[in-house]
């Protein structure tokens, strides 16, 4: 290891102004966050073409690459997040060894759920919310999704080290360039070899292959922290420590796998064109997220550096920039997409008016509480970076489980399909209140750092 690379990483981490470090660390997670979307987006577009029933098993199969991301975040974030503060400390052998851990688990791991999903591919797509007419177009769907499972997750794991090593532009680059190869292979597949919904799963398969080659081999090259067998060393005290940083992502990606069942099932009454229309506001509120996400995983190495060297102060100042740049910008999107609802939905599906009235409404009435993600979101990464592990982990758990769940299964009996369009504005409210008690708690113990901080140099 370059120990020059190391030390010169640390002063940068430390010692640049916060919002400027912010931001440009956040612009390559931006970008590859947008990209990462598109996977999924690009799907939905290209297969919308083929009928509703197709459209709505991409959103079906959303719920199996839900799982497939939390195995990647959560060995991911949990290594990185403990990689960061351990930088921070000095301490680089530890960070070897808690990326090589994490990477080599996630990969044993996404390989025991692939061999299983491809087992039980047809029960498993029931579950996840098929009807009889989606049935088929979800297995073709799901089938490559599952042979590409490993190096889905593992691609998650090598972008979030490379994040929380400060080389966010060099983890943009690997993601980035299997999206754009997902956009051209797409109607490749689908249209020109006559694959349908299949091209499209092996058309993301393909990519995010890809992905993973040009990020492991990033990561070797670039990476302050390298890769290596001989640092696989699955302790119980190192996995608890990988846990500890990785369970509010386990929490909040695997939850959201919960959620999006119940919520297919909750709208198989209402017909195909109710889950097509729920997958295609869903995929709109990836757009969104991925850039609340991006800024707030620019701001994660920043926090878990500076809270890891005591310097309380940077870690509060970017905190409130994030809170304040990201509200202003959800308020904008906010605006736009309530404005043009009806033409964004309809993009992804032409000509089924159905569709496209169900998702004109769902998405109009997130339109209301959107802003709110900005406090949620940041907040979580403020609580999960600084090893606030139960409070992030529950704040993870609150806006997909224990509210929208509930919801989703109550409110379409007493008032139909709105239970369904209304139930994730009603979970953001009632999480953002949540979640304001719990992140002032943590914001009030760093405050009480920095008066030690200027105590001792006042007396020095």
């Amino acid at each position: 290891m370059n120990t020059e690379t190391v030390d010169e990483k640390y002063r940068k981490m430390t010692e640049t102004p916060v919002k400027g470090l912010i931001l440009r660390l956040s612009v390559p997670t931006v970008i590859s966050n947008l990209i990462s979307t598109l996977y999924n987006a690009a799907d939905t577009f290209f297969v919308g073409q083929i009928s509703t029933s197709a459209s709505a098993a991409v959103g079906v199969a959303l719920s199996l690459q839900a799982v497939i991301q939390a195995i990647g975040f959560f060995f991911g974030q949990g290594s990185g997040n403990n990689m960061s503060r351990r930088l921070g400390a000095h301490d680089e052998k530890t960070a070897e060894i808690l990326a090589s851990t994490g990477f080599i688990s996630s990969l044993i791991l996404s390989v025991a759920v692939s061999v299983l999903g491809l087992i039980f591919l047809r029960p498993m797509s029931i579950f996840l919310g098929s009807s009889e007419t989606i049935l088929p177009y979800a297995m073709d769907y799901m089938f490559w999704i599952l042979i590409a499972a490993p190096f889905m997750a593992s691609s998650l794991v090598l972008n979030n080290q490379l994040r929380f090593e400060g080389n966010s532009f060099y983890s943009m680059i690997g993601l980035t360039t299997g999206g754009i190869l997902n956009l051209f292979l797409d109607p490749l597949f689908i249209f020109g070899f006559d694959m349908g919904i299949s091209g499209a799963a092996l058309a993301t398969a393909i990519s995010q292959f890809v992905s993973f080659i040009i990020l492991f081999i990033l990561s070797e090259r670039i990476g302050t922290v390298k890769i290596r067998l001989r640092s696989f060393k699955p302790s119980l005290k190192l996995l608890g420590m990988i846990t500890n940083g990785g369970l509010p992502s386990l929490c909040r990606q695997s939850v959201t796998s919960v959620a999006m069942i119940c919520l297919n099932n909750a709208a198989l009454p209402f017909g195909d064109a109710a889950i097509a229309a729920m997958a295609i506001v869903n995929k709109i509120g990836n757009f969104t997220n991925s850039v609340l996400i991006g800024v707030g995983q620019g701001f994660q190495p920043v926090c878990g550096y500076n809270y890891g060297a005591g310097l309380y102060r940077r870690v509060k100042e970017g905190f409130w920039f994030c809170v304040k740049l990201m509200s202003a910008v959800l308020l904008v999107l906010a605006v736009i997409e309530y404005i043009w609802a009806s033409p964004i939905v309809g993009f992804f599906r032409r000509g089924d008016a159905e569709v496209i009235e169900i998702g004109d409404i769902a998405l109009r009435l997130r339109c209301f509480t959107l802003v709110f993600s900005s406090w949620i979101t940041i907040s979580n990464m403020l609580l999960q970076t600084t090893g606030k592990m139960w409070r992030a982990s529950i704040l993870g758990f609150a806006r997909q489980g224990i509210i929208l769940i509930p919801i989703v299964w109550i409110l379409p009996p007493l008032i139909g399909i709105w239970g369904i369009q209304i139930a994730q504005p009603l979970a953001d409210l009632v999480t953002f209140l949540m979640s304001v008690p719990m992140t002032m708690g943590v914001i009030r113990a760093m405050n009480e750092g920095v008066k030690q901080e200027e105590g001792i140099f006042r007396k020095a």
